[in-house]
């Protein structure tokens, strides 16, 4: 609803935020966290280009192209955070498993977010025709 920028700047500052207000020790790790949340962004905005038509509408997506690009995005960070975890750690038992209890934690995210996702989508779509503000990316109606 706000465009790729505005998503990756508000990733960036509420990770800040919440490393200084409730997880400092979590702060020497915040360049590779912001790459956790970004690169699949960066990813999905690119596989956006191969599955949407140019100039549509945010509204105007289908409900399966939002579930793509939603589950997309989860599964992204899960194989991000697997790739630091494999290059910090190496690929011993230990860090193999501690990787694979990530990605089935992470499991109940995969499957709630995307559904959170398609009732903003959802909402969206209700609410076209209502008259644009600056707050909101130009393409979300047009």
């Amino acid at each position: 609803m706000f465009g790729g920028g505005a998503a990756s700047i508000g990733l960036a500052m509420a990770l800040l935020l919440q490393g200084l207000f409730f997880a400092q020790f979590d702060l020497p790790q915040y360049g590779m966290n912001v790459t956790t949340l970004l690169v699949p962004l960066w990813a999905v905005s690119e596989l956006a280009k191969r599955i949407i038509a140019p100039d549509t509408a945010y509204v105007d997506l289908t409900y399966g192209q939002a579930l793509k690009l939603s589950t997309a995005y989860q599964g992204g960070v899960v194989a991000w955070v697997a790739f630091w975890a494999f290059y910090g750690q190496g690929f011993g038992a230990a860090n193999i498993a501690s990787v694979a209890s990530f990605g089935a934690a992470y499991m109940s995210v995969i499957l709630l977010e995307p559904l959170a996702d398609l009732a903003v989508l959802g909402a969206a779509k209700s609410a076209k025709g209502v008259a644009s503000t600056p707050f909101f990316n130009k393409r979300l109606f047009a």
